[in-house]
């Protein structure tokens, strides 16, 4: 069970730190991703950490910007957001696969199979 939260409206430059509660995972290989849906747009995954991931994967479009970490003691995973842009607007959802490490295709997350709620992220200009 996932539960995506910290979500909020920011002005442009400004930063926020989204939380994902994992409860109920019976083992230690896992990944947790998160994924952003805009309005007309597609879902992008934003970037992904796994429970034996050396290195995270980022989108292009938040590199240097954002940064995912795993808390394996409360089982949260964390994607603080600085920086941001309103093209970061849209509804964050934090996602997860089994295995340890995220599985990434052509430079792309690819999608997984169990999902959390959304958090809406809204930056103004």
């Amino acid at each position: 069970q996932l539960q995506a939260s910290g979500g909020g409206l920011v002005q442009a430059g400004g930063s926020l730190r989204l939380s994902c509660a994992a409860n109920g995972f019976t083992s230690d290989a896992y990944t947790i991703g998160w994924f952003r849906q805009a309005p007309g747009k597609e879902r992008e995954g934003v970037s992904c950490i796994g429970s034996r991931d050396r290195s995270p994967y980022y989108a292009d479009s938040v590199k240097g910007r954002f940064t995912i970490s795993l808390d394996k003691i409360k089982n949260m995973v964390y994607l603080q957001m600085n920086n941001l842009k309103p093209e970061d607007t849209g509804i964050y959802h934090c996602a997860t696969d089994g295995g340890p490490f995220c599985t990434v295709k052509g430079g792309v997350l690819s999608d997984m199979d169990f999902w959390g709620n959304g958090t809406q992220v809204t930056v103004s200009s």
